[in-house]
């Protein structure tokens, strides 16, 4: 970890406030110096000894105190970075708007630093499109969203809008401080103009109405890119198969569910696109027959036979393509233990799919798959490793973004 930094968490009024005295915890205990921002509202639902005991500093709240000291710019001068946990929905609509009406507003707006926000809200507010646009907003300012999550709200609802939890969006900050390269989203725009399409999560081939032939990625490292490539102001399509995590908001989402559908959508796509990143878990074959009716046990017996038939090489295809985007980057999940075995797998399968670049990473039960981190190798079309990169699923993404930024366009040899 890097030297001791100020960081500055704003707090807000939201139910989930009180997840902020375990992110405030979680700095002090890194070492870190910690002030708290809160809003009256925030109060209501965490009080200030505990933030201030938490903290180990004061808890500032009012834009009127400290004025001889000019307290509502010098706490923002101050910051090496800014967390906002929980991000309300107001909240977002005033930082998009650049309103300064409260303590907070004036030291984000006094600020350079880096800013984290994590959302926190109902899914109606933050599906609805004034929240959509604001979010929008914030990520072409580079400003780093994360979240939100999907789980229980408040009462009885479940949904997206869950604010993350502490460890996630802690995680998520402290890439921005630790990782240089993970503070090219916050640096400027440096994907503007860039069309990118990505796929993201597991494909689903159906039996019959009831079952299926999956996978056990979530999207995960597919949405932490789109959202990281939105944020470098790149134009993001995200063709998504069955994402356990929200999709970022200010992307072009294109829901799919089998191999083929997520071929055809990508290659649509595709054909007017920069950079294709094939991030999805896509099935390797498909049932052979899908049953209109469920597939009964009395029938089928003590033993079942399925027949499979191949699905399509998409990421091959595309490479094939003429013409074709200018990067293509596709995914290798291996679960070879052996780095060196399984770096040379990699070679094999970039040196077989023709693609540009090959992020290859570790899976396996508590690894790579439906977790918040990724430890991958970048591998270029010689299959000489040109980045490496461990961390939260986000610190990753922009890691893989830098090597698309800095590679320009490649040579393409179609006998390849």
């Amino acid at each position: 970890m890097s030297s001791a930094r100020t960081i500055v968490v704003g707090v807000t009024g939201g139910i989930a406030a009180y997840k902020a005295v375990n992110i405030v915890r979680a700095f002090v205990l890194a070492g870190h110096s910690v002030h708290v921002v809160a809003t009256e509202a925030a109060l209501r639902f965490v009080g200030k000894p505990t933030l201030e005991a938490i903290s180990r500093n004061p808890v500032h709240t009012d834009l009127y105190e400290g004025v001889a000291e000019v307290r509502h710019v010098a706490i923002g001068q101050s910051a090496d970075l800014i967390v906002v946990a929980p991000a309300t929905a107001n909240t977002i609509a005033k930082l998009a708007a650049g309103l300064a009406d409260d303590l907070l507003g004036n030291t984000i707006l006094a600020s350079t630093a880096p800013l984290v926000i994590a959302p926190a809200m109902h899914t109606e507010m933050w599906n609805n499109p004034a929240t959509v646009a604001n979010v929008k907003t914030l990520r072409e300012r580079g400003v780093v969203i994360v979240g939100p999550g999907v789980g229980q709200l408040t009462g009885a609802d479940i949904g997206a809008g869950r604010m993350e939890e502490p460890d996630t969006i802690v995680a998520a900050a402290l890439a921005l401080l630790d990782d240089g390269s993970a503070r090219q989203d916050l640096a400027g725009q440096d994907l503007a103009g860039r069309r990118i399409v990505i796929s993201a999560g597991g494909t689903r081939e159906p039996l019959d109405p009831v079952r299926y032939l999956g996978n056990r990625s979530s999207g995960r490292q597919g949405v932490a890119l789109a959202e990281a490539a939105a944020a470098r102001g790149a134009s993001v399509i995200l063709v998504a198969a069955h994402l356990e995590v929200p999709p970022p908001a200010g992307v072009d989402l294109r829901p799919v569910s089998t191999a083929l559908e997520l071929q055809a959508a990508v290659e649509a796509a595709a054909a007017t696109a920069d950079v294709v990143i094939m991030a999805a878990a896509v099935a390797d074959y498909r049932p052979a027959e899908r049953r209109a009716d469920k597939i009964k046990k009395d029938e089928a017996g003590d033993t079942f036979r399925l027949d499979l038939v191949k699905n399509p090489d998409i990421l091959a295809g595309l490479a094939r393509a003429v013409p074709r985007p200018a990067v293509i980057v596709g995914f290798a999940a291996e679960t070879e233990a052996d780095p060196a075995a399984r770096l040379e797998l990699g070679r094999q399968k970039v040196a077989r799919k023709g693609c540009d670049y090959l992020v290859l990473n570790r899976v396996g039960w508590s690894q790579g798959f439906a977790t918040e981190s990724n430890d991958i190798v970048v591998l270029d079309r010689r299959g000489d490793i040109v980045n490496e990169a461990s961390g939260t699923k986000l610190s990753v993404a922009n890691c893989i973004l830098d090597v698309i930024v800095q590679a320009g366009t490649p040579d393409h040899h179609p006998s390849d």
